[in-house]
């Protein structure tokens, strides 16, 4: 499989010097619009490179998110910036490299060579995480997105862009894999790492949920069972994800 990018922009002559650089090296150009698409993209595939531009809200959110993926899934982060954005916190979120705007094909084409070697293939038909979903927990008005690592009746193990806060009770919805079930209710943060990992206990789900969720988590364990674990060693490893 070749190289493939995920790109966040809406300046067209932006997208056109990106899909430029991107064509002369044959690499598989995707477009999107805004940061919970993107977000929501790189949760279900896999992106040798991405390219935000950081003029758009929550770019640097999409970046902490796309550098806190596995090492196998983690793409190369090109931030494209203005005059005002401030360089130190661009790299801080993830960026690899930064490209000034408005963008020029020679600039473009020297970081794109750099950043070459350190791409992988496009693997999102041959390598899947276990869970590839994005949960909203909801603070105060805002919905903060974070990819769900591993799940089972009691709650959830989640990796989120930056450190969250501890806290007894948090909204929450994601939608099950595979299915248009939307998991809603309410869950307990028990623990969280400096590099946003988290576990969470569900306080409240809605009964409708509940049995959603409890059917999706039977499927998915008789799948397994045929190959290397056992319906109750994956239950006692997912616990152990939870518990930390």
């Amino acid at each position: 499989m070749g190289l493939n990018a995920l790109t966040m922009c809406r300046e067209q002559q932006s997208l056109k010097v990106v899909s430029a650089a991107l064509d002369e090296l044959k690499i598989d150009p995707e477009v999107c619009w805004s940061a919970p698409e993107a977000i929501e993209l790189l949760a279900k595939g896999y992106y040798s490179a991405l390219f935000l531009d950081f003029e758009l809200s929550a770019a640097a959110q999409v970046a902490r998110m796309a550098r806190s993926a596995p090492a196998r899934r983690r793409p190369v982060v090109f931030a494209m910036i203005g005059a005002l954005t401030d360089i130190e916190a661009t790299y801080q979120a993830g960026a690899n490299f930064v490209l000034y705007k408005p963008l020029a094909l020679g600039q473009m084409m020297r970081s794109l060579r750099a950043g070459h070697g350190f791409m992988q293939p496009d693997r999102r038909r041959s390598q899947r995480q276990k869970l590839e979903t994005i949960v909203y927990l909801q603070y105060g008005i805002a919905a903060f997105p974070a990819l769900i690592l591993d799940v089972n009746e009691r709650g959830l193990a989640l990796q989120a862009p930056e450190y969250l806060p501890a806290v007894p009770e948090v909204p929450l919805r994601f939608v099950l894999p595979g299915t248009q079930n939307m998991i809603d209710g309410k869950g307990e943060i028990i623990w969280a790492d400096d590099s946003g990992r988290a576990g969470m206990l569900f306080s409240e789900l809605s009964a409708e949920s509940r049995k959603a969720l409890k059917h999706w988590l039977k499927k998915r364990s008789a799948k397994q069972g045929s190959g290397r674990t056992t319906p109750h060693q994956e239950s006692a490893r997912l616990q152990s994800s939870l518990l930390q």
